[in-house]
């Protein structure tokens, strides 16, 4: 090797860069301490930007093509460097190549729950996710507000806080817009295009376009899914809480009675019973109107007992409830019952009121 071709060595007269990655936004170019050759050959590939930086301030940027270098197509660098006659000495300058294509697919989610006041479930919790995509617009503001120094930046380093972006502005729209809950998940749409235009000015301030935003998904607590799910069985039994009720607490009375041991047992077909007797008679007060002229006067309220078993007192319950008890052999005629305006405790055999519970019941067995 020639000493000519030494010192050319040292010179770096080639520059430019491709990007082998999928979410690298910004590259610097690497000198190894080289200087750039008065004369270099500058290539900018579509989707890029070539940025020159002068001791820490942004000179000259070149969209996409082939560039010579020389004084004449670098003026704001050779302002800086002070060539005011053409100066053709080798050079050191940092070059950044920015990346301007579409990432996409770049996710986003709320961390924590977005609180918001619903008109059908009052104050609810909400979580939401989606993707966005997005661009460079302006390289040098990029540069100065975002990447700084680093010689390479991907899209894993902003991601976190283009994300707050979005969620700080849903969080916002969903208190302006006040969309129930239960149309939320048909305005998925509206919402995307509507943070578009909210955040698009917040990316624009970093030199970044934001190009569009979807929501995949808005969630809310389990305790709210199973409230709705409530609310569709009783619209799918034609909107009759009665009846609705009725059904839970029969089918709590059936699973306690797969179980007689422990839990499952004699505590839980009374309080079964208990439910099933008290929410009808609750219910049917909650519903009870004043009746259209002509029609009958209400019924007269069933009576209730209260049942004295192991000892403890449990209840009231009404004639529904206290059937299915014996039915059941919770209640027996030996058993002990109370109600207002008795004086004391008398078994349950010796009722009146009471003699139509057991009437479908049989006797004991001989001998048992």
């Amino acid at each position: 090797m020639g000493i000519f071709d030494k010192l050319r060595g040292e010179f770096i007269d080639i520059i430019d860069w491709t990007d082998e990655t999928q979410d690298t936004m910004v590259y610097r170019f690497q000198r190894h301490n080289n200087e750039i050759k008065m004369g270099a050959k500058l290539t900018v590939r579509e989707s890029q930007v070539a940025v020159f930086v002068d001791e820490g301030r942004i000179a000259d940027v070149y969209q996409p093509g082939m560039y010579t270098l020389e004084t004449e197509n670098m003026p704001i660098l050779s302002t800086l460097k002070g060539w005011k006659y053409g100066f053709n000495s080798p050079f050191k300058a940092e070059v950044y190549f920015v990346n301007t294509k579409r990432f996409t697919d770049l996710k986003w989610g709320t961390m924590n729950p977005i609180m918001m006041r619903d008109q059908d479930f009052g104050m609810v919790r909400v979580r939401a996710f989606g993707t966005y995509n997005t661009r460079v617009k302006d390289a040098a503001t990029f540069l100065k507000e975002i990447v700084g120094t680093n010689w390479e930046f991907t899209t894993d380093q902003i991601s976190e806080q283009l994300r707050n972006f979005i969620v700080s502005s849903l969080a916002e729209a969903l208190a302006e817009t006040k969309v129930p809950v239960l149309d939320l998940y048909a305005k998925y749409s509206d919402m995307g295009g509507m943070l578009t235009a909210k955040i698009a000015p917040k990316f624009e301030e970093n030199g970044l376009e934001l190009l569009n935003l979807l929501i995949e998904n808005v969630s809310v607590p389990p305790e709210v899914e199973q409230a709705i799910d409530t609310r569709s069985k009783i619209g799918a039994m034609g909107g009759v809480m009665n009846e609705y009720m009725q059904m839970q607490a029969g089918e709590a009375m059936v699973k306690g009675a797969e179980n007689p041991g422990g839990m499952g047992g004699i505590g839980s077909q009374i309080a079964a019973g208990q439910i099933m007797g008290q929410m009808v008679q609750n219910m049917g007060q909650q519903q009870q109107q004043a009746p259209p002229q002509g029609s009958p006067p209400p019924m007269p309220a069933t009576k209730t007992f209260h049942v004295a078993v192991n000892g403890q007192q449990q209840g009231p319950f009404d004639m529904a409830a206290l059937t299915g008890l014996a039915a059941s052999g919770q209640l027996t005629r030996e058993s002990l019952v109370w109600a207002p305006g008795m004086a004391t405790w008398v078994k349950a055999g010796e009722v009146a009121d009471l003699s139509s519970v057991f009437g479908s019941v049989p006797p004991p067995m001989p001998g048992s």
